[in-house]
């Protein structure tokens, strides 16, 4: 498989490009919602032409009236997210809970899907337990009430979740808290009696929750696949939503180094553009090949998960690793070239050093997934 997009990728990469540019540019957007203290952290109505330009169904089945795209599809959308910073719920909505919704029952999917599609709706993943992304364990108990569950515990950093109507929980209903299986998904709506979130602003300005489940009581209907095997839905899950932030991250590098990169061209010292200096360029031509290397290795993650590839596990790792490092090499190599004056709030490249860090941490850091790589590759 060619590593570069095919004819209509391409012109869904213009479409998303134009779109995100015009509509979803950081004045417009993040800045915009930001300095309001917006308790969402992103604009309903920007969601809404999300879904008017059919991005919010792009991973939703057509049978189901979506675009039943795939993956590499969402990564496009998910790039020009990243290079214009906009803040959106597309990567938890329309990446994370819609893969989850794949393998959810026909009521399910009749009941959420649609207000999905329509921008109407927003949704939300719990998965981690702590500080650290450690889907591994994971011990918020769904005990069995009647017809359905009973679930209680604790979810951290769950990313737009005091915003969602809907969040897909991930619990466990049988054996120990490290077990691999006795995992069971389930789309907890969000007027269930017992659910409390306590809101954290994220160093992006995006919104978290840490999210309390007491006693929250769910009828049999809620549950996303099949009682204690939800671990295999929780990896597509966590799959699509590692190689949607390593596409998110390839954006963020590419709108840093290119506002960098136009910097270089407009400021003078000592009567010289500093981009005719050698050192510098030396630096723009060295970060260049480590964005174009990571845009590469997600166009080839997309491809083999939407494959169905054996691969694909090990490469969204190697993808959201490589990323990580790519990016944060372009949003600190920015900072240091703009100077003084990037270190201001004036100028957007630190808006991009911000994203950068907490996508690094969004479903496993370099370290993480370095880790995973190693352990899957026999080490």
């Amino acid at each position: 498989m060619p590593l570069y997009h095919d004819e209509d990728q391409a012109m869904l990469a213009d479409t998303a490009a134009q779109f995100m540019a015009e509509e979803g540019a950081i004045a417009k957007q993040l800045r915009h919602w930001r300095d309001r203290d917006c308790k969402d952290g992103f604009g309903h109505e920007l969601w809404k032409q999300f879904a008017e330009m059919g991005f919010t169904g792009i991973l939703v089945n057509e049978d189901d009236g979506g675009m039943g795209m795939g993956n590499v599809e969402a990564g496009i959308v998910l790039e020009q997210i990243g290079r214009n910073l906009t803040p959106s719920p597309f990567l938890t909505s329309s990446v994370l809970a819609a893969t989850a919704l794949k393998d959810g029952s026909d009521d399910l999917r009749g009941r959420y899907l649609p207000g999905l599609l329509s921008g109407d709706s927003v949704f939300a993943v719990a998965i981690d337990e702590g500080a650290k992304h450690r889907p591994e364990r994971i011990k918020t108990k769904a005990e069995k009430s009647g017809n359905g569950f009973k679930l209680s515990g604790q979810k951290d950093f769950v990313v737009h979740g005091a915003s969602a109507d809907m969040i897909v929980v991930a619990a466990r209903t049988s054996g120990s808290d490290d077990d691999e299986d006795g995992i069971t998904l389930f789309a907890v709506p969000r007027d269930a009696a017992g659910l409390d979130h306590a809101a954290v602003r994220l160093v992006d300005s995006s919104v978290a929750t840490h999210m309390k489940l007491d006693g929250v009581e769910l009828d049999g209907d809620a549950v996303i696949g099949e009682v204690d095997g939800g671990r295999e839905v929780l990896n597509k899950v966590l799959n699509a939503g590692r190689l949607g932030a390593a596409a998110e991250g390839c954006g963020v590098a590419g709108g840093a180094m290119d506002m960098t990169i136009d910097y270089l061209k407009q400021r003078k010292q000592f009567g010289k553009l500093i981009g005719e200096f050698q050192a510098l360029q030396h630096r723009a031509a060295h970060l260049y090949s480590e964005v174009e290397i990571a845009r590469a290795v997600t166009i080839k993650a997309g491809q083999l998960l939407d494959a169905g590839s054996e691969q694909s596990d090990l490469m969204v790792s190697v993808a959201k690793a490589k990323v990580a490092k790519a990016a944060g090499l372009a949003v600190k190599e920015g900072v240091q070239m703009h100077g003084g004056i990037g270190m201001t709030d004036e100028y957007d490249i630190g808006l991009y050093m911000k994203r950068d860090r907490a996508l690094q941490e969004f479903l496993g850091d370099a370290y993480y997934h370095a880790g995973r790589v190693a352990q899957m590759s026999g080490y």
